[in-house]
């Protein structure tokens, strides 16, 4: 972790001289966290071939991370529950600002950029109840402006839409003490659209039989399709939908492979991301070991299998997969292909910059 000198000096530089842009740093085009041979934590850049571009440690375990769109400048979240935020010069390594949430409450795990880059979202839930926040920061100094409620428990990831105006949240409907889980059988996922101030512009709930699906991440195409992927709460061994699809005001499309392959995603989706293209979208499940592809109108193409396979992002046409024994591989219409192998075991998310 940067000590106390560099972290001072990380401050004068961020007042006193321009920010350098993606280019100063690899041009990376992913970010991801990490744990490290020693056990330690990071998070890195990764461009488009699988290289690393740059190294950052991390004082624990991270989740998901967010990109600024024009600064070299990246956002390294706790995982669920935790209460650090960094914001890492990636050019040189200085962590310029530790952010924390109010002190009723932490952040989980992650946050996204307005599209001038002017204001970070950042997800949170209250500790004692769960009521889902979103934190608003200003990202010239990274003072924090307020917050708004999610209108739902334990929301997760936050996604800006498109057009830049408005916002989609995950509420993942579990209210926890720490990680334990004290409602399943009382639970209410959510999909929230609000716009930047939080007005709530449309709430999706799922139907009864599904409450137990908490939504967790989402994925946007440019038309402003959204799709979320989902964890099943309830029985295990049931072969229940993961993934949906959904545009404000319409009913969603839940959407399932075949019996088989839907029991070996044992009910875990740990990311979700569109094709390059938008032609189709992917689910990934950890647990199951298992790669999920679907049509846009929720039909099932096909699967891949990879041993502990969770991240996702676009590439080209096809995807950008990682796994936590450290592999990154491509996958498109020529099939998969190892990009690279590394030392880092991958943690659950590839984020696009």
């Amino acid at each position: 972790m940067t000590n106390r000198r560099a972290f001072l000096g990380g401050l004068i530089a961020a007042a006193g001289a321009p920010r350098l842009g993606w280019s100063a740093v690899g041009s990376p085009s992913f970010i991801a966290a990490a744990r490290e041979p020693d056990g330690t934590y990071a998070i890195h850049g990764i461009d488009a071939d699988g290289r690393e571009t740059f190294s950052i440690p991390l004082p624990a375990r991270g989740h998901a991370a967010c990109g600024h769109p024009t600064r070299a400048e990246a956002i390294g979240f706790a995982r669920r529950p935790g209460r650090f935020a960094l914001v890492i010069d990636c050019a040189t390594g200085v962590v310029l600002r530790h952010l924390e949430p109010p002190a009723d409450r932490h952040f989980n795990g992650h946050g996204v950029y307005s599209k001038d880059g002017s204001t970070l979202f950042t997800s949170e839930q209250e500790i004692v109840g769960s009521a889902g926040h979103v934190g608003i920061w200003d990202t010239h100094s990274y003072t924090r402006l307020g917050s708004f409620p999610t209108t739902g428990l334990g929301p997760h990831e936050i996604r800006l839409m498109p057009d830049g105006a408005r916002l989609v949240v995950a509420n993942g409907g579990i209210e926890t003490d720490d990680r334990e889980k004290m409602n399943i059988d009382r639970m209410e996922p959510s999909l929230v659209y609000t716009d930047l101030s939080g007005r709530v512009l449309d709430k999706l709930i799922l139907d009864p039989d599904l409450h137990q699906n908490s939504i967790r991440h989402l994925a946007i195409r440019p038309d402003g399709l959204v799709a979320f992927a989902m964890q099943w709460q309830g029985e295990q061994g049931a072969a229940m939908p993961l993934l949906g699809l959904h545009r404000m005001t319409e009913t969603p499309i839940l959407a399932s492979a075949p019996l088989d392959e839907q029991l070996l995603m044992q009910g875990y989706a740990g990311s979700i991301a569109f094709a390059g293209n938008g032609g189709e979208v992917a689910i990934t499940s950890p647990r199951g070991g298992r790669l999920h592809r679907f049509t846009p109108d929720g039909e099932f193409i096909a699967s891949y299998a990879r041993s502990d396979v969770c991240g996702l992002a676009a590439l080209g046409d096809g995807y950008l997969a990682s796994d936590g024994l450290g592999g990154l591989i491509a996958l498109d219409h020529a099939g998969p292909r190892a990009l690279n192998r590394t030392p880092s075991a991958w943690d659950n998310h590839l984020i696009a910059i």
